[in-house]
């Protein structure tokens, strides 16, 4: 008899950075990406503390980002993220229209989030670079 050996998720050892403000939510990202392998970085609600890990050139694979943290929009992170090519997606309950121009190529995830269509978008995001 052999043993039962689970293969690796599809994000095994990828280091996902989870942005976002509300615990539930937060707690349901984690939970998703854990068990598909992720070594999650985070989650941060607030755009400082945030920007904090981003600052220090951890390394990391995918982010995932919630657009309003606290009545403060993360588009200034969005931007040293995409400087370190870091791919990403954001989260939000806005439509299309409120996103700053320059992130108008960014995949939006609107909330509720579907969490198995989260991790496609970030697994082939990752696979894709």
């Amino acid at each position: 008899m052999t043993p039962h050996t689970e293969s690796p998720g599809p994000l095994a050892g990828r280091r996902v950075l989870v942005i976002e403000d509300e615990y539930f939510l937060a707690d349901d990202i984690v939970r998703t990406l854990t068990a598909l392998g992720a070594r999650v970085v985070g989650p941060f609600g607030d755009l400082e503390q945030a920007t904090d890990i981003v600052d220090r050139d951890i390394a990391i694979d995918a982010a995932i980002v919630d657009i309003n943290l606290r009545n403060e929009m993360a588009f200034p992170l969005a931007r040293v993220l995409r400087s370190r090519k870091v791919p990403f997606v954001f989260t939000t309950g806005y439509d299309k229209g409120s996103i700053e121009s320059e992130f108008q190529d960014v995949r939006l995830l609107g909330k509720p989030l579907d969490m198995r269509a989260m991790a496609s978008e970030l697994t082939n995001m990752i696979k894709g670079n």
